[in-house]
């Protein structure tokens, strides 16, 4: 394993899930029922998707080198603008749906029921997210599938641990606005590093 691969993926995958959709859905899921069976669930199907993600820019990554890098640099400008825009249309205060415990018949359901929910809920949510593709960006970009499948994994997995241990107190204390101006810095500035690339490989 390429430990500077794998810290490179948590790196941009991390801040991309912190305020995200998949994270407010595993704190509430977390304050509905046990955290564990929802830790669980959560963090298959976070292995599934990454796994997912890094077969597909795997695949890419057979295409010629030069074209490659010219996609993984869309790929990665095209989440900074995203992520830019989304930071201008979103406020700093999460929605105040996610605090108040479940009821205890909630979480008198069998753990194997809570964790095949989590995971259900946080496949669909993760298909096609930023993180997901950022993921299949750096498989595409570095040939180190494994690398960039621990990395990613390690980052998603973290963020649902958090929403899981620390709750509303997590999302009380972030500044989400901030998070994803952030996060759309490091999407670009891995653009241009891969628009670099390519310009370097046609003209070589």
């Amino acid at each position: 394993m390429i430990f500077s691969v794998a810290l490179t993926a948590f790196v941009l995958v991390a801040p991309v899930e912190l305020p995200d959709k998949t994270m407010f859905a595993t704190l509430v899921l977390a304050s509905r029922f046990r955290p564990w069976p929802v830790l669980t669930g959560v963090g298959a199907a976070f292995a599934l998707q990454t796994a997912i993600a890094v077969a597909a820019g795997s695949l890419l990554s057979l295409l010629p080198r030069e074209w490659v890098a010219v996609g993984v640099a869309l790929l990665f400008a095209g989440g900074a603008v995203l992520l830019w825009r989304s930071a201008d249309e979103t406020g700093d205060e999460p929605d105040g749906d996610t605090a108040g415990g479940g009821s205890q018949k909630d979480r008198d359901w069998p753990a194997w029921r809570i964790a095949l929910a989590s995971f259900g809920i946080t496949f669909l949510a993760e298909l096609g997210d930023l993180s997901q593709l950022a993921t299949a960006g750096l498989a595409a970009r570095y040939e180190a599938p494994l690398s960039v499948f621990v990395g990613s994994f390690a980052a998603l997995l973290l963020i649902a641990s958090l929403a899981v241990i620390t709750g509303a107190t997590l999302v009380a204390r972030l500044r989400v606005r901030l998070v994803h101006r952030t996060a759309a810095v490091l999407f670009a500035a891995f653009a241009v590093l891969a628009a670099y690339e390519a310009v370097s490989d046609f003209t070589s």
